[in-house]
């Protein structure tokens, strides 16, 4: 199937790792910088296209997210997995649903067994309450699909040693808390106009990419951009970062809006 090639738009909503920056009792001097570039929300993106609007990922801080960018209309959300601050801000479809009704989200079985226990309300009929939003779960795998005249290629990577899923867009990609790839899924990375990958900190951690490494990922994938992200106080200040980078690779920041 041919799909006409869609301008994407693309708002990084949050761009902060699980404890987000400021990171509660922390004295860092990262945490106390008055740069609002430094100050990160949970990783999430909005992308959208023609009058359509997904996030990919909906953590603990997407009501405040969804408030700052005024975002009308969703419809539906892509997750990547099932840790809290990915997915801790389910409940605040609800908005959204009293709009449009069922919400499609997108996801992988493992993803979904973990919601249908979390969040029992909303899931099962037998405790399912009032208010709850209504969503409609579709079982995503390793192959293309397609949703709102988007093809979407699902990517698998691993958090660890647990297997998430990442997402191609056309000619955008967006991987958060990777750290291993099997060369199989790096074909559906190449020739990129930007890619979105995760750079926690400067020293090596067990489930992601720290710097070096994320640097090595983009030199060997040659997207013509990079945007870093899932970014912890332990990388360091945005503006002294940003300097030793390549001239195509940029740290992201909550709010941050391009288009591709």
């Amino acid at each position: 199937m041919n799909f006409t090639k869609k301008l994407l738009k693309i708002t990084f909503l949050g761009t902060g790792t699980s404890q987000g920056i400021p990171m509660i009792a922390s004295n860092d001097p990262v945490c106390k910088s008055k740069n609002p570039k430094d100050k990160r929300l949970r990783s999430s993106i909005l992308i959208s296209w023609n009058n359509v609007a997904f996030t990919i990922d909906c953590g603990l801080d997407f009501r405040q997210q969804m408030l700052r960018e005024n975002i009308q209309s969703l419809n539906g959300v892509f997750f990547t997995h099932e840790h809290a601050d990915h997915i801790g801000g389910l409940d605040d479809l609800r908005p959204f649903c009293y709009q449009k009704g069922e919400l499609p989200i997108y996801l992988n079985e493992r993803t979904l067994q973990s919601l249908e226990k979390r969040f029992e309300y909303i899931f099962n009929p037998k405790y399912k309450y009032l208010g709850a939003p209504t969503l409609n779960p579709n079982i995503i795998h390793k192959a293309k699909f397609q949703v709102e005249g988007l093809e979407v290629t699902p990517i698998e990577v691993f958090h660890g040693k647990l297997p998430i899923t990442a997402y191609r867009f056309q000619d955008f990609a967006y991987l958060t808390d990777v750290k291993y790839i099997e060369e199989t899924e790096k074909e559906k990375l190449k020739k990129l106009d930007v890619l979105v990958v995760d750079a926690l900190r400067v020293e090596t951690h067990p489930t992601h990419f720290n710097l070096q490494e994320a640097l090595d990922f983009v030199a060997e994938m040659q997207p013509k951009k990079a945007y870093f992200t899932h970014i912890s106080h332990k990388l360091g200040f945005h503006e002294e970062v940003s300097k030793f980078l390549p001239k195509n690779v940029f740290l992201a920041y909550d709010g941050l809006k391009i288009e591709v």
